[in-house]
């Protein structure tokens, strides 16, 4: 199963989040720098996310971003939900001829399902709490 960019970036992006300090607010475009991905489209991702709860976007002079929820229930299963299509092949009748006798649209089925059980057992708090080497890496030590 390979998950679209959209979805990578969107729980790279919930990730890092996560690793700044409670209630902290930070910018797309620091996000964008941090994954080097084009803002416009981590404007899309942080919007749907903002729509679906996990994102807080706080308008005005001193906004910005933050999560939408504490990080222990995020449920990655249910942001890989929230973000991707999950449509793993078309099986439309009027896309492929063999759809009333092929087996492999639920062979698919059970194993996306699978894939999904799996992220269901991870919360966004089980990718990054203890994880000094992903802080080190998304949030370098500032100077004293």
């Amino acid at each position: 199963m390979q998950l679209t960019s959209f979805t990578d970036y969107g729980l790279r992006a919930l990730m890092y989040l996560a690793m700044l300090p409670p209630g902290e607010l930070t910018s797309i475009t620091v996000v964008t720098e941090k994954y080097g991905v084009s803002r416009h489209h981590m404007v899309k991702i942080i919007h749907r996310m903002s729509q679906a709860g996990y994102v807080e976007a706080v308008r005005g002079k001193n906004g910005g971003i933050r999560l939408g929820k504490p990080a222990r229930s995020i449920v990655v299963g249910d942001v890989i939900r929230a973000l991707e299509p999950l449509q793993v092949v078309n099986c439309g009748a009027d896309n492929c001829h063999i759809t009333p006798a092929c087996r492999l649209k639920s062979a698919i089925a059970n194993a996306l399902e699978a894939f999904l059980a799996e992220m269901d057992k991870h919360t966004l708090h089980d990718l990054v709490s203890g994880n000094d080497d992903l802080h080190r890496l998304l949030i370098p030590v500032r100077p004293a």
